[in-house]
């Protein structure tokens, strides 16, 4: 499994999307700052998005934008229009009197969420730039276009199952979002360049892959054909800590998982996650997590 798909897994991504929302007059909307990653594209018309202390994007027809710390944005028809909250905006439409409906130029918009597990915390999520802005031209790939257009075909019919399949459809598009984004952007440092450093990236894949290993920094640099020295200095440079501290966190991440969807006792877990020693494997949790395995499980399972 690659570096991004086994991060995504213990994540437990999780995607919503919203109905595609009609414009037909000077219309703007607020969205407040949010703990989920919001995502927006431009089905019809055009329209400006506006993140506090960033460029205004103009969108043109087929872009996306993804928010991906669901930060304070602002989504209107200009790049001045006063817009009015997101509650408001959202009270209205479910009355059944949806706000901004006129006889001007029709806008129509498609957006989500993605949302990560709140405990999770890994520097791929930290990475992620405030804004993320994918055109509709050489950039935007084929596999992000044919996903968009099924999302679009699925939330206008409403057919049997929409629900599930839109849901697994904006899962991958996240990927490809982010996929884009790395191929589109020329990324200087963290984790995401450090998907794109084939050497790193192939030792992060080891590292997720067999947790339970025992990892000494020799091994570790020849996954990544690297010296010792090298390694350790690239890796800290693009994941932004050393191969043995991402180690031990990427095996903390694991064990939180399995804690949580097994019934498996902590000996046999500590095991899985690369330590022979329960004892060890508990004090370890515990300097981390802030409490032991056993009590991790059962405030998860109650």
């Amino acid at each position: 499994m690659d570096a991004l798909s086994g991060v995504l897994e213990s994540a437990k991504l999780k995607t919503v999307v919203y109905p595609k929302f009609s414009f037909t007059s000077s219309w703007g909307i607020e969205m407040e700052q949010d703990s989920r990653s919001q995502f927006w594209r431009l089905l019809k018309g055009t329209c400006y998005l506006r993140v506090p202390g960033e460029k205004a994007i103009k969108m043109n027809v087929g872009d996306f934008v993804c928010i991906p710390h669901g930060s304070k944005h602002l989504i209107s028809d200009k790049s001045n229009t006063t817009c009015v909250p997101a509650s408001q905006f959202g009270k209205a439409y479910h009355s059944g009197k949806p706000l901004f409906q006129g006889k001007d130029e029709e806008t129509i918009l498609m957006g989500g969420h993605f949302e990560f597990t709140p405990s999770v915390q890994h520097p791929f999520i930290k990475s992620l730039p405030k804004v993320i802005h994918i055109k509709t031209t050489k950039e935007l790939n084929l596999w992000l276009e044919q996903a968009a257009l099924f999302m679009n075909e699925e939330i206008s019919s409403e057919k049997i199952g929409s629900k599930l399949i839109l849901g697994r459809l904006v899962d991958i598009l996240f990927v490809l979002i982010i996929r884009a984004y790395i191929e589109q952007v020329d990324i200087k440092a963290g984790f995401l360049m450090a998907l794109k450093d084939n050497r790193i990236n192939n030792s992060l894949k080891s590292i997720h892959e067999s947790p339970e290993k025992k990892w000494a920094l020799d091994q570790l640099a020849s996954t990544a054909g690297m010296s010792r020295s090298l390694y350790c200095r690239e890796f800290k440079r693009l994941v932004g800590e050393t191969p043995l501290s991402y180690l031990t966190n990427w095996r903390i991440l694991k064990s939180k998982e399995i804690l949580s969807e097994s019934k498996e006792n902590i000996s046999e877990i500590a095991g899985k996650v690369g330590y022979q020693s329960e004892e060890a494997f508990n004090r370890l949790f515990k300097s981390k997590v802030g409490e032991t395995p056993a009590s991790y499980r059962r405030k998860i399972l109650s």
